[in-house]
């Protein structure tokens, strides 16, 4: 069974089940989830908890299953919590977790709660991972992306009583609210606290929000890449400034922009080779958002726009190396704008063309 978070609440008012896999790479999120489910195995006797690590490779596995088991001899019913920081449990890992889930149903007595990072593909592929899938609940907890992240404040607001105005002031402070913690849900989650402590329930102005709310950003240039692709100049020039603030490498960001760059490249020159589109973004190893970027960018591309794009980054990255370039900014972040925003305004959505989703 897959669920939403969302839907974990719901879902713990018909009962627990004896097995719960949650990965995923937002650590506010697991943990409330985490919190829901100790929270119902209260409720229904399990008053005994026991949490297990897996730290390299010469983690005992034999104390987990042990746990998954048998009955504590003080209680009747027992919480096993597995932590998995890595992901990758190792064969002997991988041979127990088989047999964990394959044997979860056989004793309600016990509740195992498993908990992963963000996966791969090919993770998710394992046998382990098919097991835990096949004999529990399976929740799979996703960033919020920044096109939902104003309603996701404006909900978490509305739980302690507040809100915005309504209308175009209340978005704008939404906005605002989300252009100050994006990237950063638990200090989202703690800004949105402070609101409860500072103020009164009921409205807020966007000067009062102004005024609580830290500037807790936090980017990353895989982000980055898809706000240039989804033509956001804006959002752009704060994500490269943070960027720079947070002591990022300029390298690393001019890899992804000049590698995006080539990816558009390649692809352009597979679809004037007869290669259908489909096909030439798999080869180039583009799916997920970049992909329905990619389809919406990549018609409006010129050889000879495209030409200037390497030019360009070729440029950037002897700047970058400490070469001067001529008609060029000679301090590589400023060289680093002027090439991201050179690609973005090509990817701005035109005139009574919707504007694509947020990146996430």
């Amino acid at each position: 069974m897959h669920l939403a978070p969302a839907q974990l609440v719901a879902h713990l008012k018909s009962g627990l089940r004896s097995l719960y896999t949650l990965h995923g790479d937002e650590p506010l999120l697991i943990e409330e989830a985490m919190d829901a489910l100790r929270a119902a195995a209260r409720t229904a006797g399990y008053t005994e908890r026991t949490v297990h690590t897996v730290m390299g490779a010469r983690f005992d596995w034999s104390g987990v299953l042990a746990a998954g088991s048998s009955l504590s001899l003080f209680a009747e019913r027992q919480v096993v919590e597995l932590r998995i920081p890595t992901g990758k449990p190792g064969k002997e890992g991988s041979a127990a977790l088989q047999h964990l889930a394959e044997s979860a149903a056989a004793n309600p007595d016990v509740l195992t709660l498993v908990v992963l990072p963000g996966l791969d593909r090919a993770t998710r592929s394992s046998a382990w991972f098919t097991a835990l899938e096949g004999h529990g609940v399976m929740l799979q907890v996703e960033p919020v992306p920044r096109s939902a992240l104003p309603a996701w404040i404006a909900e978490r607001m509305a739980r302690q009583g507040q809100r915005v105005a309504a209308g175009e002031p209340g978005q704008r402070t939404l906005q605002f609210f989300a252009d100050r913690v994006e990237g950063n849900l638990l200090a989202a989650h703690q800004e949105i606290q402070k609101l409860a402590l500072l103020y009164p329930a009921g409205e807020l102005s966007l000067e009062q929000v102004e005024s609580a709310v830290l500037n807790v950003a936090r980017y990353d240039v895989f982000k980055l890449s898809e706000a240039v692709l989804a033509g956001q100049p804006s959002r752009v020039q704060r994500m490269l400034d943070g960027l720079k603030a947070e002591g990022e490498a300029e390298v690393l960001v001019h890899y992804t922009l000049s590698e995006d760059i080539r990816a558009l490249k390649r692809v352009k020159d597979a679809l004037a080779a007869g290669r259908p589109l489909p096909m030439a973004l798999r080869d180039n190893r583009v799916w997920g958002v970049k992909e329905r970027l990619f389809e919406r960018v990549l018609p409006r591309l010129a050889e000879a726009r495209l030409a200037e794009l390497l030019q360009a980054a070729h440029r950037v990255d002897g700047i970058v190396k400490g070469l001067k370039q001529p008609d060029w900014p000679q301090d590589p972040w400023q060289a680093l704008h002027r090439l991201a925003q050179m690609l973005c305004l090509l990817c701005v959505p035109q005139a009574g063309q919707p504007a694509p989703a947020r990146a996430r």
